[in-house]
């Protein structure tokens, strides 16, 4: 009983990790920028794939639970960060595409876990340390990556009111070609956020001009996890 009641804790302090990343992604990404955060996001990750890692070798249950919790962590900034980021560097033409590459490579995520957790591969006796760890590959992989990257154009222009930034910004991701209509959609919301006061959780539960569309979002949320797939 006290095996299963720790195996199971393991198994569900992931969520638990992911409800807080996901609680303070919006402060953390408003104040420190969404690169930078996805950046420190990705030495989480890593630092969880040495837990996973080294766990069996200091014969250590401890550390895969921290791993775990550490990696949820990491997946509940993620999960919130990249559709931002990716949608705001990404031309328009190209944004429902790039937003729809969340979904893809979570599902080629959880398609390579099966198969490189095959006895055959990563899953036996001797490796499933390094299975665990695997995540790991993906977060060193973005974090030498990224500061390649510019910071998204609306953040330049409407959290740091940095034009000339914001341009250079727009230059280095899309080309030297016409960007005006992108340029001018950034500009109407930068004046709408301006004039806009940013809502509260519980202010936008309190809201009414919001309550069909919180509806609306918390059946397809509610049924997408009573529809099985967790099982599947």
């Amino acid at each position: 009983e006290t095996i299963m009641l720790l195996w199971s804790f393991i198994v569900s302090v992931y969520g638990i990790g992911g409800f807080l990343g996901s609680l303070c992604c919006g402060y953390l990404t408003t104040k420190y920028r969404k690169k930078k955060c996805q950046m420190f996001t990705n030495l989480i990750m890593l630092v969880a794939a040495l837990f996973m890692a080294f766990s069996k070798t200091a014969k250590s249950f401890e550390m895969i639970l921290v791993g775990r919790f550490l990696y949820g962590i990491g997946t509940g900034f993620s999960l919130n960060i990249h559709p931002q980021y990716v949608g705001e560097i990404s031309p328009k033409k190209l944004r429902g595409f790039t937003n729809s590459t969340v979904a893809v490579f979570l599902t080629l995520g959880k398609l390579t876990g099966q198969v490189i957790g095959l006895r055959e591969i990563l899953g036996s006796e001797a490796l499933w340390p390094w299975l665990l760890a695997s995540s790991g590959l993906s977060a060193l992989v973005q974090l030498v990556t990224l500061p390649f990257f510019p910071d998204s154009p609306s953040y330049l222009l409407i959290q740091k009111g940095n034009e000339e930034a914001f341009r250079k910004a727009i230059r280095k991701l899309w080309g030297e070609g016409d960007h005006q209509a992108e340029i001018d959609d950034i500009m109407k919301e930068k004046v709408a956020v301006t004039s806009t006061k940013t809502l509260r959780v519980l202010e936008v539960i309190k809201e009414r001009s919001l309550r069909w569309q919180l509806y609306i979002l918390m059946t397809v949320m509610t049924t997408l996890q009573l529809c099985g797939i967790n099982a599947v």
